[in-house]
């Protein structure tokens, strides 16, 4: 099909789906009130003039925008005057972006893919740069920022085969996309093949920004001290995805007493009520780390199960884990990040399915930093069992946080690639 057509028939099916697109977000709103903020700049209106000439960052959520934080950093440590707008697609992205923000910094819904919407969005912002995290590609946001002679860089950027293949059927649309992109910068050379095969022609493996990530001391200091007052092993589902929190209590209350406490901290924060009613379910006491401050209250220290059910604060719950098992890859949902549980030092247990964090599972795991279980119940008794063993927890910590160590430097390499660039 040539990309003409395709690109007007893709256009007609996001202006016939908009009205359900904004549907979709005011219901989204009712639990997270962040979706029904400025929803016309979700169509490219964003009221008065914006000055001309920022880096335009697009970090769809939570954790390209932590990502997004560290190559931040690395710019502003490069060029002090620069200026930002980052963009997202979510609340918990949004709501992420905003402390990185300074003075002449500025923030906004990344509009929907349409071409009225996209040259609103190019024309009133301006960037000098655009740069999409991970995995970002557009195909009308990639043509007009081409007629614009706006430079679009793909950073942190990966594509798994599965990916690869979705793109390759839809080629008519993807693939001058991706031959539109001015750069990208990989996370391994299996993403750069990979990102090659779709069409980019510069591509260069600059490493993993999420390496990179400044984890907040202080936060880790508290989850230490909150340990020392519960005096006994935790053990935490990290970021835990869809079934996997059911799964974990079905088998949690198989084991016998005593236990260790179990904390689980959901990926997405609209699931806290649903995942605390499980727990309850499970006939198993619970505390909410939503319901204090400063100091768990002695009914927490004594309650079978944490809930993590507060944002910004994952450093903090992985000083406090003696053992994490990592969220997403106990369904096939691809795992999250275990790098920032290795900078906290925080031994990880992963599922089956980590292929969206693939070459840095299989480090951590080389490493010493993770080990592989089959499944739940495999992790579950391994878990326990490390929770019991002080010493091996201790090696598997200092492996951990040497293997995070090892692969920093990303940051600076972007940074560095982003500002040879001609405006």
């Amino acid at each position: 099909m040539p990309e003409g057509l395709a690109l007007a028939l893709y256009a007609t099916a996001l202006r016939l789906l908009t009205p359900f697109y904004l549907l979709r977000l005011w219901r989204r709103g009712a639990k997270e009130a962040l979706y029904r903020f400025a929803m016309g700049e979700r169509l490219g209106f964003y009221g008065a003039a914006a000055e001309a000439g920022r880096l335009w960052i697009h970090a769809v959520s939570l954790g390209e925008t932590r990502a997004a934080s560290a190559l931040i950093d690395a710019l502003r440590a490069r060029d002090p005057a620069l200026k930002f707008l980052l963009t997202h697609s979510t609340a918990t992205g949004r709501d992420a972006g905003q402390p990185l923000l300074r003075e002449g910094d500025a923030q906004a819904w990344l509009p929907y893919d349409t071409p009225g919407a996209v040259r609103r969005f190019l024309r009133h912002w301006q960037p000098r740069t655009g740069v999409l995290m991970e995995t970002e590609v557009w195909p009308t946001l990639q043509r007009e920022a081409r007629k614009a002679g706006l430079p679009m860089v793909l950073a942190n950027a990966r594509l798994s085969a599965k990916s690869l293949r979705q793109g390759q059927r839809l080629a008519a649309l993807m693939r001058p996309a991706a031959q539109r992109m001015t750069l990208a910068l990989a996370q391994t050379e299996a993403d750069a093949e990979r990102i090659r095969a779709m069409g980019t022609a510069r591509v260069e493996v600059a490493g993993n920004l999420k390496y990179d990530i400044a984890m907040d001391p202080a936060l880790i200091a508290r989850g230490q001290a909150w340990a020392q007052q519960l005096g006994r092993p935790v053990l935490m589902l990290a970021v835990s995805r869809e079934g996997e929190e059911k799964a974990l209590l079905d088998e949690w209350i198989k084991q016998s007493s005593p236990r260790p406490l179990l904390a689980i901290v959901p990926r997405h924060p609209q699931r806290f009520d649903e995942i605390a009613g499980l727990i309850e379910a499970a006939g198993l006491s619970l505390a909410r780390r939503s319901r204090w401050a400063d100091e768990p209250p002695a009914e927490a220290l004594r309650a079978d199960v944490w809930l993590g059910d507060s944002m910004r604060e994952m450093p903090l719950y992985y000083g406090l884990a003696s053992v994490a098992l990592l969220g997403g890859s106990f369904e096939p949902l691809g795992g999250q990040n275990l790098i920032e549980a290795a900078a906290c030092g925080c031994p990880v247990l992963a599922g089956p399915h980590t292929f969206n964090f693939a070459e840095a599972a299989e480090l951590a795991i080389a490493a010493g930093a993770a080990r592989r279980c089959a499944d739940l119940p495999e992790a579950v008794g391994q878990g326990l069992a490390l929770c019991a063993d002080a010493s091996s927890r201790q090696a598997m910590a200092s492996q951990a946080q040497a293997f995070a160590r090892a692969h920093q430097g990303a940051a600076a390499r972007m940074a560095a690639a982003l500002l040879s660039l001609k405006p």
